[in-house]
C-alpha cells in the first residue's frame, strides 16, 4: 500500500509556472508506476501524466508539451512541471499510483491510490 500527500498548488497567472510535487510513503516505490490526474468543476477526472520507474513517459494531448512528469526514485518525490499555463488547467490536481506488475503504466484505468489533491488556478 502507498499514501500519497501532494504540495505545490496555487493560483498563477496565464503563461506561467508551477510545479507540484507528490511524495509517497512505501518501502517499495520503484515497484508502483505513478501519474497525475486533474478534475475541474462539473466535469469528469482526466489522467495526465504517468511514468514508469525507468523514467518512460505517457501524456494527454490537452498537456503534451506544456507538462512535464518526473520521478525521484531515491526520494520517493513525484513532480508535474507546468508550464504555459491557461485558465482551463484549472483544477484539482491529484497524485496517483498503481502497483506495476505486468502492466502497463500508460493505462490511466490502472491507478487506484490517489492523494487527497491539490488546488491549481489559473487566471486570465
Amino acid at each position: 500500500q502507498v499514501q500519497l500527500v501532494e504540495s505545490g498548488g496555487g493560483s498563477v497567472q496565464a503563461g506561467g509556472s508551477l510545479r507540484l510535487s507528490c511524495a509517497a510513503s512505501t518501502n517499495t516505490y520503484g515497484s508502483y508506476c505513478m501519474g497525475w490526474f486533474r478534475q475541474a468543476p462539473g466535469k469528469e477526472r482526466e489522467g495526465l501524466a504517468s511514468i514508469d520507474r525507468d523514467g518512460s513517459t505517457t501524456y494527454a494531448d490537452s498537456v503534451k508539451g506544456r507538462f512535464t512528469v518526473s520521478r525521484d526514485n531515491a526520494k520517493k518525490i513525484l513532480y508535474l512541471q507546468m508550464d504555459s499555463l491557461k485558465p482551463e488547467d484549472t483544477a484539482m490536481y491529484y497524485c496517483v499510483a498503481a502497483f506495476r506488475g505486468w502492466n502497463s503504466c500508460a493505462t490511466f484505468g490502472l491507478y487506484n491510490y490517489w492523494g487527497q489533491g491539490t488546488q491549481v488556478t489559473v487566471t486570465s
